[in-house]
């Protein structure tokens, strides 16, 4: 039977899954944490702890000004040392909470038992409440809050809840580790989601290279459809492995067939995309009143001796997490956050991991060398590998010359900045980069115009 998958371009990397077979491990606690208070797609927090409160592990540190944001909470238990400016992983300066760490008090409102529990509240606005109240965002690598994905539009309908397994970025592990090791609370965090959306029909996506992964999920819904009627509906489709599956475009249309348009969103077709990790955080914040404290991490790299799969509480200083394995090997010359294909190379190993923080891949000097920069051969395999079906060529020339009406006009607001033109390039042009920051431009030109409307 041929796999389905999505219609337009994609690449082939290997998948170079080197820490498949690696546990997701809990950690020590490191001396302390430095905790941003913006963490998610939309307005910081507004800090509401001051130097010298003694916090719990939950308890709220920040919380959101507008509905476009997210509470954040300690991840550990101590005491508040500072709240000043800190540079993240790429050198920006932005307000964290530190805490000194003393032991690992919890508030007395979060389960912290292991049973699992599969009865569900039935009102979707009592599960969106919860849902908000414990900070939780998309953890594909959006950071987009949950609980206004999940607060569908007036006149808008949800008619699919898509669940993203793919994991389709080369080297990450802890999407599938999580499937593997804690599937049956995965399933119910979904039940939840489909409870929230009033949907019947949902479908959990995940690439056919995860064969033992689909199989154990498969089985697990057989079980828990005995046992209570909220798991009927929910199903999993093995797909074929093309990158960038796990966009959620490219997945609604490997798995519905459908299209979203340009300049639209995936409720315009009445899907809702939620990741793997993120129902795993909706069923601990719903049924155990754990707010998003932690996240499994990658920890791989060719060059690396040992790979892992940890589960890090938020805030925990990347220096730590690479002292952990090892430091960093004499072949290593950068350390990139997520994937070799959209992740970022950390600039600053003082900065701290956050909600969306999903690997740490270390790579070598070859593994990074820039080739030099031949002309266009006009050979098109930019074109042909783009999953949206833009022309990366054309959009590079126009980007060289600020031609930002033509720019618009040939969707560079559409890239989802997947890499995979950069990847195929035989001229190695540096495609993504100009187009990226053409989009960042355009964008912006979108905004004002858009602004200039509304106060007319």
């Amino acid at each position: 039977m041929m796999r389905k998958t999505f219609s337009k371009g994609g690449i082939h990397p290997d998948d170079k899954k080197l820490s498949k077979d690696c546990s997701i491990e809990a950690i020590a606690l490191p001396q302390r944490v430095y905790i941003p208070i913006s963490q998610h797609i939309g307005a910081p927090a507004k800090t509401i702890v001051k130097v010298g409160d003694k916090v719990k592990v939950g308890q709220i540190i920040a919380e959101p000004i507008h509905n476009m944001s997210a509470f954040v909470h300690s991840s550990v238990s101590g005491t508040v040392k500072s709240i000043s400016m800190r540079k993240d992983l790429a050198m920006r300066a932005q307000t964290c909470v530190e805490i000194l760490v003393e032991g690992d008090e919890w508030l007395e409102s979060i389960d912290r038992s292991s049973e699992l529990n599969i009865d569900i509240p039935q009102k979707p606005e009592e599960i969106i409440e919860k849902i908000r109240l414990a900070g939780i965002v998309g953890l594909g690598g959006a950071t987009f809050p949950t609980h206004v994905k999940l607060s569908i539009p007036e006149g808008k309908k949800c008619e699919y809840l898509l669940i993203n397994a793919c994991e389709c970025e080369p080297y990450l592990t802890s999407d599938y580790r999580t499937l593997l090791e804690r599937g049956a609370e995965v399933l119910v965090g979904i039940a939840i989601l489909k409870q929230a959306l009033s949907v019947s029909k949902v479908v959990i996506g995940v690439e056919d290279n995860k064969e033992d992964a689909i199989a154990y999920i498969r089985t697990l819904l057989t079980e828990l459809r005995q046992k209570s009627s909220i798991f009927e509906g929910i199903s999993i489709m093995a797909l074929k492995v093309k990158y960038p599956e796990g966009g959620e475009k490219q997945l609604i249309n490997a798995v519905l067939s459908k299209e979203v348009p340009s300049g639209g969103l995936p409720i315009d077709i009445g899907v809702v995309v939620q990741n793997v990790c993120t129902a795993l955080a909706v069923y601990e914040a719903v049924q155990k009143n754990k707010p998003l404290i932690d996240n499994s991490i990658t920890i791989t790299g060719d060059c690396l001796p040992v790979q892992a799969n940890f589960l890090v509480r938020i805030g925990t200083p990347i220096q730590y997490l690479v002292d952990l394995v090892g430091g960093i090997p004499d072949e290593a010359v950068k350390i990139i956050s997520g994937g070799p294909m959209m992740g970022r190379a950390i600039a600053n190993l003082d900065a701290s991991t956050v909600k969306g923080t999903s690997a740490l891949l270390f790579l070598t000097r070859q593994q990074t060398e820039r080739k030099s920069e031949g002309p266009c051969i006009r050979c098109s395999k930019c074109a042909d590998a783009c999953p949206i079906g833009l022309e990366p060529f054309l959009l590079n020339k126009l980007g060289r010359k600020y031609m930002m009406d033509e720019l618009e006009e040939n969707a560079v607001q559409d890239c989802i900045e997947c890499g995979s033109c950069l990847y195929v390039c035989p001229s190695h042009i540096p495609l993504l980069d100009m187009i990226r920051v053409s989009k960042g431009q355009v964008l912006s030109l979108i905004r004002i115009r858009q602004t200039r409307a509304v106060n007319q």
